[in-house]
């Protein structure tokens, strides 16, 4: 019996239907490479790309620098994806250095630890500050610096395409416009097209802007649309 060196990968054999004890073996002519997926042992490039994101808050004078990286597996195929790799925060104010370099290990360890990461910006959102929260020009209300920095992650992640932002129909919007018309009007005051809710408008618990207003007997949100009416 002549010996047949195999020297690629095999990928399937079948038994000979003569009888014959010979095994017929069929080898892969162009070994396709494998999908890389994000896992704790991909290596660190020497080059990420990567975005930072600037958070002013009336807790502190300085501002906070929020920097994440990502690594861009199966380049240039058509199972490209960009995923988050690590994050660093900076600032001038040192009063929470400690438990923010703790914070963005972790947040660094999940990243690469691949999987659906996505919980991380909602889990960080949701994390309230016992002494109270804070609100952002526009009225949106921030219960929290982690929350803010939850929503720094949230806004990376829309950004690369792992979280899908909702965004309201024309429909809805044009709804919401006129409901805001008829409101300022009721309430003796010229509509207006400023990015700013009405005075008096309430804390959507949605979307945590201020901007629930009463209309029709129903509370309805003017930024996501959120109605106590269903």
């Amino acid at each position: 019996m002549s010996v047949v060196k195999i020297d690629k990968k095999i990928t399937g054999y079948a038994i000979q239907k003569n009888g014959a004890a010979e095994t017929e073996v069929r080898q892969e002519e162009s070994a396709k490479p494998a999908i890389e997926h994000m896992h704790e042992n991909v290596s660190r490039p020497e080059m990420l790309v990567g975005a930072t994101y600037k958070v002013k808050t009336p807790l502190s004078d300085h501002a906070l620098y929020i920097t994440i990286n990502d690594i861009i597996l199966n380049p240039n195929t058509d199972h490209e994806v960009r995923r988050p790799f690590e994050i660093f925060i900076n600032s001038k104010n040192m009063d929470h250095f400690q438990w923010v370099v703790a914070l963005t290990r972790v947040i660094s360890a999940v990243f690469r630890k691949g999987g659906d990461v996505t919980f991380l910006a909602e889990e960080l959102k949701a994390v309230f500050d016992p002494k109270g929260g804070y609100f952002k020009s526009g009225g949106r209300f921030m219960p929290s610096l982690v929350a803010e920095i939850g929503e720094a992650i949230e806004s990376h992640l829309k950004t690369i395409g792992l979280i899908q932002e909702e965004e309201l129909t024309d429909a809805q919007k044009q709804i919401l416009a006129e409901k805001r018309s008829e409101y300022e009007q009721s309430q003796g005051k010229k509509p207006t097209d400023s990015e700013d809710f009405p005075e008096g408008a309430q804390l959507c618990m949605k979307c945590y802007t201020k901007a629930m207003i009463l209309m029709d007997g129903c509370m309805t949100c003017l930024s996501c649309g959120n109605s106590k009416c269903g």
